[in-house]
């Protein structure tokens, strides 16, 4: 069974934010084991990636959750940056589809509160929603 997971480096992070994509940059990947040894590796030139989040998925490969994720959200063509050449399923995400789905989610819950502050842990949170569509 594979594991569906989201990682997040604050060093491409920064990148993004200086050339002009976006500080809220996520690398979504499928591992058959634990995804800890590939987040060591790093992608992107980068080794400073934290797990976010994983779960398991059933059947799923890499490609189909990076299919069913660009559905909704940009992936950034690795093939435009030399500095992330190779690395695929980096997306960049916007904070209000974000903050559109947490708010979405509280108000089925029938939540009264619905301020909401985003963390990194939301953006994986709801990058796990989208591979399960």
């Amino acid at each position: 069974m594979s594991r569906v997971f989201v990682a997040r480096s604050a060093k491409l992070s920064k990148w993004g934010a200086d050339v002009g994509v976006g500080n809220h940059l996520y690398k979504v990947g499928c591992a058959d084991q634990s995804p800890d040894s590939l987040i060591k590796d790093g992608w992107a030139g980068e080794t400073d990636w934290k797990l976010l989040a994983s779960e398991e998925a059933e059947g799923a490969g890499e490609d189909e959750v990076i299919a069913s994720i660009a559905r909704r959200e940009k992936m950034i063509d690795p093939a435009l940056y030399p500095k992330i050449k190779g690395a695929t399923g980096i997306f960049k995400l916007k904070p209000s589809s974000v903050e559109n789905h947490i708010l979405i989610a509280r108000a089925l819950d029938g939540a009264a509160q619905l301020e909401v502050k985003l963390k990194p842990k939301d953006f994986a949170d709801y990058l796990l929603h989208c591979a399960r569509r």
